[in-house]
């Protein structure tokens, strides 16, 4: 296949080869950074943000943000003047997307189920909304004022009360918080903002700060770069987090029917966020994949982030990779386990069923991921990395505990009276059984 000048997408050709899992991830290699490599860099911000408190966070702030923020804690004020200078289409924009997402989370809560095991015994399973979470908003290569609606809608509508959100500082406003992302806070209702970036911020959340009154929160949530997704990792245990959601990932499995301009647009939108985003094309025709190569050229030359989008798809990993047939394409992407999957093909439902590991599916030209990154009531906050095997995006569950309710009457313990006795006895806990006879004494 004719490579441009650029050598946009190195093509991995894997006609005619045994697929299995291991040979796809091999064949693909994940970012060479990962939040692997720089655990140990993480785990000392964190510490230094758990001794020092406000001294590192602003310590931080200097060295790898946008410079020393007046203050850590932005005052209320700050944030309902800037709800109120939003500029008409933006504001109009964030009350659509809050409202879609916000109808799409409320179909995500189950209700409370009560389960007759018998006369007098009943389990009643029921969740229960966390007390407080700490939310993280990126702010570095570009301003995400959409994932403060991706993070607090779902938060507010499995009924939590305390939220919290990070940002870091921006350069450019003075080493405050960017006044979008604090409008959209505004908007949403939420007056608890703090000027903190990467690991530090994470740290914080799970550990507080008392001098900037920033209580310890229960579950961190929100996407950000390998820092703040190895920081995720390491507080994890200590709070819940939603998962690894670190530099953006998008997949495209495309047939000979897709239109090549569509594809390279969607892999072009999504290399902009990050050096490290990784875009892939699997196909099996070799003529959508040298026009997609050629449209890809193009259109990353033209891009605002021209120099940006170069990097990520000339990387490691990014690129073309040719299958023999869909159900290939369908193993390929099964274990790669994207963050984004899009389906273009002639008939794209039947592969649908069979796509399995990804966090988030679209299917058809209609479907483009920067859809989903705004307006189409799904969350764009979803694992990275091929934790997609194991984890799900953001939603209204992170937020949100199980709890069985145990109710069982006198007469019902009994007839399970012989029961436990007897595992209790197997498994050398006399006493278990002693509690359950004790009431029958």
């Amino acid at each position: 296949m004719p490579v441009g000048f650029w050598t946009v997408l190195r093509t991995i050709d894997l006609r005619g080869s045994a697929l299995d899992a291991e040979a796809v991830r091999r064949a693909l290699p994940r970012p060479e950074q990962d939040p692997a490599t720089v655990q140990g860099d993480v785990l000392a911000l964190i510490e230094d943000v758990r001794v020092r408190g406000e001294q590192a966070l602003l310590d931080q702030a200097d060295r790898f943000d946008g410079g020393r923020p007046p203050a850590v804690r932005v005052p209320v004020e700050e944030i309902v003047a800037a709800e109120q200078g939003l500029p008409d289409d933006i504001r109009a924009a964030l009350e659509i997307t809050s409202e879609r997402v916000r109808r799409a989370s409320t179909a995500q809560l189950s209700q409370p189920v009560t389960t007759e095991l018998g006369e007098g015994a009943r389990v009643q399973q029921r969740w229960l909304p966390v007390r407080r979470v700490g939310l993280y908003v990126p702010g570095g290569r570009a301003v995400y004022p959409s994932s403060v609606v991706m993070n607090v809608v779902p938060a507010q509508v499995a009924g939590v009360r305390g939220i919290a959100i990070a940002t870091p500082a921006q350069r450019a406003f003075g080493g405050r918080a960017h006044p979008v992302i604090l409008g959209a806070a505004g908007l949403l209702g939420v007056h608890e903002v703090y000027v903190m970036g990467g690991a530090g911020a994470i740290g914080a959340f799970a550990h507080g700060v008392p001098a900037v009154g920033l209580d310890p929160v229960d579950v961190v949530t929100g996407p950000g770069n390998v820092f703040v997704a190895a920081a995720k990792r390491a507080v994890a245990g200590l709070v819940g987090i939603d998962s690894e959601a670190g530099p953006t990932e998008i997949l495209v499995i495309a047939d000979g029917a897709a239109d090549p301009e569509l594809v390279a647009a969607d892999l072009v939108s999504q290399a902009e966020h990050d050096v490290l985003a990784a875009a892939v094309l699997v196909t099996d025709s070799a003529a959508l994949a040298e026009a997609v190569d050629a449209a890809v050229e193009r259109r990353a030359a033209a891009t605002f982030h021209a120099e940006r989008v170069r990097t990520s798809l000339t990387a490691r990993q990014s690129g073309i990779v040719l299958v023999d047939d869909a159900r290939a394409a369908v193993v390929v992407s099964n274990a790669y386990a994207p963050e984004h999957l899009e389906v273009q093909t002639a008939d794209p439902w039947p592969l649908v069923a069979d796509l399995t590991e990804a966090g988030a599916v679209f299917v058809g030209p209609g479907s483009p991921v920067s859809l989903g990154d705004y307006a189409a009531g799904s969350n764009h906050v979803l694992p990275t990395g091929g934790t997609a095997r194991f984890a799900a995006g953001l939603s209204v569950r992170p937020f949100l505990r199980q709890q069985q309710v145990v109710d069982y009457s006198l007469d019902a313990l009994r007839e399970a009276r012989p029961v436990v006795r007897a595992l209790a006895d197997a498994e050398g806990l006399p006493a278990h059984g002693d509690a359950v006879d004790a009431r029958f004494s």
